[in-house]
């Protein structure tokens, strides 16, 4: 049994809500159930007039050690609901595909296909970065080693740009993430 942890801002998790993600997120879990052991649920509600698409679904899904996430954004809760079970259902068939190919087939490394794609669009150099003033959050995870390749997979898994890892092959702590103009890119440190 997978356990499910539903949380609301700005909304009431009310008995039919709850029966309707269970019911959405069971019916998406259900042939990956093996390998999921938690499902985090945060549905919200934005007070802000000018944003039309106010109600959210995200959902956090931690599968043998890897954390699958999925978010998605409507004018109704239910519809985004919907649309986050179907996105976590396809991030969950991708993953066990990706699982299944790795073991058989050996992909190019990450930092040999990153570096042969060529820049498709000028380079931003007017882009001024904006850091908040202080540290409003901070996360804790596990950091196993992990090849390049293995990292990108977690990258497209998580929906973030970027992903930090423990690098296997020199045990840095490096950065891949995704390039504004196309491609992935590698930070690691300097030595």
């Amino acid at each position: 049994m997978t356990k499910l942890v539903i949380q609301g801002k700005n909304v009431d998790i009310t008995d039919s809500i709850r029966s309707y993600v269970q019911e959405k997120i069971d019916r998406a879990v259900s042939h990956f159930a093996q390998i999921t052991s938690e499902v985090d649920v945060n549905l919200s509600v934005a007070r802000n007039p000018r944003i039309s698409a106010s109600q959210s679904a995200e959902v956090t899904l931690y599968a043998n050690g890897t954390i699958i996430r999925a978010e998605e954004s409507s004018e109704n809760l239910y519809a985004s609901i919907d649309r986050v079970a179907d996105k976590l259902a396809r991030k969950l068939r991708k993953y066990k595909e990706r699982n299944g190919v790795h073991r058989t087939r050996h992909a190019p490394k990450t930092s040999v296909v990153v570096a042969q794609q060529p820049v498709s669009a000028p380079v931003n150099t007017e882009r001024q970065p904006e850091l908040p003033a202080e540290v409003v959050r901070t996360k804790y995870f596990a950091m196993p080693p992990m090849t390049v390749q293995e990292a990108l997979h977690q990258l497209e898994l998580v929906d973030h740009d970027f992903y930090v890892f423990r690098n296997s092959e020199n045990d840095e702590i490096n950065v891949i993430y995704v390039r504004n103009h196309g491609g992935f890119g590698l930070i690691r440190p300097h030595r």
